[in-house]
């Protein structure tokens, strides 16, 4: 009897992301069989109208009629559904003053600053210097410093 290895499992939302792939590069409302045949065909068409309507159930696309079945199209971009993503654990949070300094504390020297430049352009203050502007401090939102701006009030 001859001993077969098992098929690796795919990563968790590794097939949600291939159709979420597809989706943001076709040129318009997909159908699940232009989605299978987008992603070569090697999902059964069943699979992915499975994945699209649990995107559909989470907010991730939106879907239409078309004849007796739906169309389906992104609601967000990649970068705009990782920034949902990120809010929604964000919003998890009973913390999120510790939770908003540990991601900051995390971030590369260039991403610290990407972060701070639009912070200040959000604040109006293009330009301004690291801390600067009013509302910096506990309770202000997003801009509150992150917990590592020396100069950010406490």
């Amino acid at each position: 009897m001859s001993q077969t290895s098992p098929v690796p499992r795919r990563p968790a939302g590794a097939l949600e992301a291939s159709v979420l792939a597809a989706l943001w590069a076709a040129e318009g409302p997909q159908t699940p069989a232009e989605v299978q045949c987008a992603l070569g065909g090697l999902l059964a068409r069943t699979t992915v109208t499975t994945i699209l309507t649990r995107l559909y159930g989470k907010g991730t696309v939106a879907r239409s009629r078309a004849g007796r079945g739906y169309v389906y199209s992104p609601i967000q971009d990649s970068a705009g559904l990782t920034a949902r993503r990120m809010r929604s654990e964000l919003d998890k949070q009973d913390d999120r003053g510790t939770a908003l300094a540990r991601f900051v504390s995390q971030l590369t020297t260039e991403d610290e600053r990407l972060l701070r430049s639009l912070l200040d352009e959000a604040d109006g203050t293009p330009g301004a210097g690291p801390g600067a502007g009013p509302g910096d401090g506990p309770g202000a939102g997003p801009g509150d410093g992150g917990g590592t701006d020396p100069g950010a009030a406490t």
